[in-house]
């Protein structure tokens, strides 16, 4: 890892791109940016009604690791009750292109995944079964 005009090194020990890489590539990171990927600003509640399964506690600590990281701004309106409003920055926004395209990928071959993954399961029960027979 290096800083300035040097080149990040993702696969170096250390280098900060892996917590970044970690951080927005986590699967609640993923769907709140893709919530707020199409520029609209959104409230808590439109937010977390969605993502179906995300927990309160989730959301409020994604929503916050990615402000923290300048992904996304948290607006408070001087109403009463208080408004707030979250939506992506200009550094967020760069994000939108990958992330339709990670989500149109998963889409297309989701049943592929899950295909293999039932393959694996069975070929992992046929080992299991011959090495207790061996037993």
């Amino acid at each position: 890892m290096t800083t300035g005009d040097d080149t990040w090194d993702p696969y170096t020990s250390g280098c900060p791109s892996r917590d970044l890489l970690d951080r927005i590539g986590d699967k609640w990171s993923v769907l709140i940016l893709g919530q707020l990927s199409d520029g609209e600003p959104r409230r808590y509640a439109r937010i977390r009604n969605g993502i179906a399964g995300i927990s309160e506690k989730m959301l409020t600590q994604t929503l916050r690791h990615l402000e923290e990281d300048g992904l996304v701004t948290r607006d408070i309106f001087p109403e009463v009750p208080p408004r707030v409003e979250y939506g992506l920055t200009p550094l967020g926004q760069t994000l939108r292109t990958t992330l339709t395209a990670l989500r149109e990928w998963s889409v297309a071959h989701a049943s592929e995944v899950l295909e293999a993954r039932g393959r694996y399961a069975a070929d992992i029960r046929a080992v299991r079964i011959v090495h207790a027979k061996q037993a």
